[in-house]
């Protein structure tokens, strides 16, 4: 017998072509099954639905669902796919059934595919034929290798068309139901469940009966294959089916505009999120919003927006870039105003403040004078158009002072704290410090909401976080906030630690109490004689022409600012952040748990003896001292420079010079004397106030006491004179003051006299443009010189 052997070749031709086919079927099936667009979906942080965007095609898309509820899946299976979980992919028993009913009806009435084979012709759209048929069974069988059957469930479920442009179970669950498919019950569920074998046809709201009929079904095939019982599939069978598709959740459609926008670079592969937000909280600020809004819109004031933050996790609990009304074209409440640049009038106080002291410049008291100004061309003015002489810092950032600020901004230096103003994150200072100048502290620049309360935040978790690193600083407390949940957070490492910080948390300690003591809207102080009302640290700031109302405010636990105004900048009387953010702030405090305070940062702060006057440090001379807990820089500042020593008769009725009384006849005492233009308007709000005591006759002042000033115009002051009404040129008013009130002041311009006055030193001129000398001479002799300049209208 003879054993042919086949040539080496036909064995190698046999063997390739099994081997190219196997290849082939490893890799016929793509990597992504499904690549249409999807819908933009933001759930809260309990997982409900807040927000949705319908996708880029025009459908109603939700990404895949990590999981496909249970009562939908023995639906779905019950009806389109009993052995579902028995067979790999085809079913040949429905095949052949299948062919068996198309050869007696001589047409297609039964395709039977599988929910593998129906995933995969959802994925390809392709024309129903013999040979796509075919290739479909193929494509099954390599998807039953490839997921498991939960997996293939999910794809189905998350791209099955429910009529209309309603794709997947979730979004239909919402279209139809207005609920999550989780909460869905069996006559629901048995309802989506029909709608996918023909979605054309049996569409809510058009052939009822058909549908009913097709549910009523299901329910009853639940009920004999054991799933439900029957009395639950009778219940079941009088629920109403659903009418027209309902509107989707529009809770926070900025925060989605927002994750939009920014998913590239948060590096989330899908168009949903799971946020940080709190359901409740979010649809309670949304409510508070519209009605404020509703009221403020009387005045014309159409847009108000309002963040919290969570200061102990870092995280975003409500998010409303504006009320939300996009039928009314006209209101602009697209325009999420957390992102949006703005001025922030006097929000930035307290960081310089927290600047100052962290650098040992002032002390939380320090007087700080509350003049008339005039620096260069720019004149600040206090809201109330007042003066106080002198102020402390703490009272003057408390009353939210404008001069005060200036004049702190002028000694800590605009370009220094335009650089702090970097380092802490303000992304919006695209412009050299030069072209803010000074009014970077009166809302000169432009901010946004997010970085004012990321900043804000920051400085609350430093301080909260002083114990937990013993004397180091988090680098991380300033980092933006988290508005996804489970994204990777920095790290920290030993080595990340670092000794200094932007503000000291003494300093911050410091600001946040000196932001506390401010009456709230409506409360008239009493909330302080209530132990159990929130203690807030908070700061309102209004725009140069009424077009923003702020207010920001914290606790250890939260942050919460608000913004009120119009999206295009008109500005409106009355919109002032006192009276139309502060009250919405305290709105949103109230919907909040209350806290403790911050909890005192000993190791950052010491005992100084410090002048209760003066607010400075105690000197020799300081009568009252008191010893104060402020920060370790504060040892740098200054000696008080107010209090000193004058020499008195025997009386203390008058001053005297050893030129008159010998020094051991004198009385020598300490005696509070602030500058003259100070004192001009210091004594009127303290009465208190002690005017040094005139010289006695025949003493002459040895020149060591600086009697007169000049409260406006200020040394070398550019000055233009307006036209009147009538035409002519106006005048300017010149002011002076004298530490004597019954003294005389003779007045000299360019050496010429012009009057005298006496009591009130007041004189309106109109001198020529150009550069001038003002002299003025009391009757004592004593001078005081200064220049100006005068503008020429027509160059100007």
């Amino acid at each position: 017998m003879s054993i042919k052997i086949k040539p080496v070749s036909k064995l190698l031709i046999g063997d390739g072509a099994v081997l190219l086919l196997l290849c082939w079927f490893l890799f016929v099936l793509p990597d992504r099954l499904f690549v249409s667009p999807t819908s933009y979906v933001v759930e809260a942080a309990n997982g409900e639905l807040l927000n949705a965007a319908i996708a880029a095609d025009g459908q109603w898309r939700f990404p895949a669902a990590e999981t496909v509820p249970d009562k939908f899946a023995k639906c779905i299976i019950a009806f389109e796919d009993k052995r579902f979980y028995k067979h790999p992919g085809v079913d040949i028993l429905a095949m052949a059934r299948a062919i068996r009913q198309n050869f007696r009806a001589k047409g297609i009435v039964s395709g039977g595919s599988t929910l593998t084979m129906q995933t995969i012709r959802l994925s390809r759209r392709q024309d129903r034929t013999i040979a796509q048929k075919l290739f479909e069974i193929v494509l099954a069988l390599r998807l039953e290798i490839r997921c498991s059957k939960k997996e293939i469930l999910k794809l189905y479920a998350a791209n099955a068309p429910f009529g209309s442009n309603v794709v997947g179970l979730e979004a239909a669950s919402w279209r139809y139901f207005g609920r999550n498919p989780q909460s869905l019950s069996w006559g629901e569920m048995a309802t989506l469940a029909v709608l996918p074998n023909s979605p054309g046809l049996v569409h809510p709201g058009r052939n009822i009966t058909r549908l009913i009929t097709k549910r009523n079904n299901l329910l009853d095939q639940l009920a004999k294959l054991k799933i439900i019982d029957q009395a639950t599939a009778n219940l079941s069978k009088l629920e109403p089916v659903p009418g027209k598709p309902r509107p989707l959740p529009q809770n926070a459609p900025h925060l989605l505009n927002r994750f939009k926008k920014e998913r590239a670079g948060l590096k989330i592969a899908s168009t949903r999120i799971r946020s940080t937000l709190d359901e409740t909280l979010q649809l309670k600020i949304n409510a508070l919003l519209k009605r404020y809004n509703n009221r403020y819109r009387a005045n014309d004031i159409d847009n108000i927006a309002a963040l919290v933050l969570n200061v102990r996790n870092g995280t975003v609990m409500a998010y409303a870039g504006n009320i939300y009304q996009p039928e009314n074209a006209g209101l602009e409440s697209h325009v999420d105003m957390i992102k949006a640049p703005r001025s922030p009038g006097s929000t930035l106080k307290p960081l310089l403040y927290a600047s100052m002291l962290t650098d040992g410049l002032i002390l939380p008291k320090t007087l700080i004078p509350d003049i008339p100004t005039q620096i260069g061309n720019y004149s600040p003015q206090n809201y109330d158009l007042g003066y106080d002489g002198a102020i402390a810092a703490d009272r003057a950032l408390s009353r939210s002072l404008n001069i005060p600020a200036v004049r702190l901004l002028q000694i800590y230096k605009y370009p220094r704290f335009y650089d702090q103003l970097k380092k802490l994150g303000f992304s919006t200072l695209n412009q050299p410090a030069g072209h803010y100048g000074l009014s970077l502290i009166l809302g000169g620049s432009e901010v946004t909401m997010w970085d004012l309360a990321k900043t804000y935040m920051g400085m609350a978790r430093s301080l909260n976080q002083y114990n937990d690193y013993k004397g180091y600083y988090n680098p991380h407390a300033y980092d933006a906030p988290l508005y996804v949940q489970n994204r990777p957070s920095e790290k920290l490492d030993e080595n990340d630690l670092q000794r200094n910080a932007l503000l000291d948390n003494g300093s911050i300690w410091s600001t946040f109490n000196a932001m506390e003591e401010v009456m709230r809207p409506g409360d008239e102080g009493l909330w302080e004689q209530f132990s159990s009302a929130q203690r807030v640290a908070w700061k309102t700031g209004t725009s140069f022409g009424f077009r923003d109302g702020w207010a920001i405010g914290l606790t250890p636990d939260y942050v919460v600012c608000v913004w009120v105004g119009n999206a295009d900048g008109e500005g409106r009387p009355g919109l002032t952040g006192i009276d139309v953010a502060a009250p919405v702030l305290f709105d949103i405090f109230r919907q909040l748990p209350t806290g403790k305070w911050f909890e005192t940062p000993k190791t950052k702060l010491k005992k100084v003896l410090v002048c209760r006057e003066s607010g400075y440090k105690a000197g020799e001379y300081c009568p009252d001292r008191a010893l104060e807990l402020v920060p370790f820089a504060g040892e740098k500042t200054a000696v008080c420079p107010y209090h000193k020593i004058i020499h008195l008769d025997q009386s203390s009725s008058f001053r005297v010079t050893d030129q008159c009384v010998s020094p051991a006849d004198m009385v020598h005492q300490s005696w509070f004397i602030l500058p003259p233009a100070m004192e001009y308007y210091y004594k009127v709000k303290h009465s208190d106030y002690k005017i040094l005591p005139p010289f006695k006759q025949g003493c002459a002042d040895a020149g060591n006491n600086y009697v007169m000033d000049m409260i406006y115009p200020k040394n070398n002051a550019s000055i233009y004179i307006p036209l009147e009404f009538d035409g002519k040129r106006g005048k300017v008013v010149f002011t002076a003051t004298h530490k004597n009130p019954a003294a005389r002041i003779y007045w000299h311009i360019d050496d010429e006299y012009v009057a005298t006055t006496s009591h009130t030193h007041q004189l309106s001129l109109s001198p020529a443009p150009g550069k001038h000398t003002l002299t003025l001479v009391d009757d004592k002799g004593e001078r005081f010189v200064q220049q100006f300049i005068i503008l020429d209208r027509e160059k100007h």
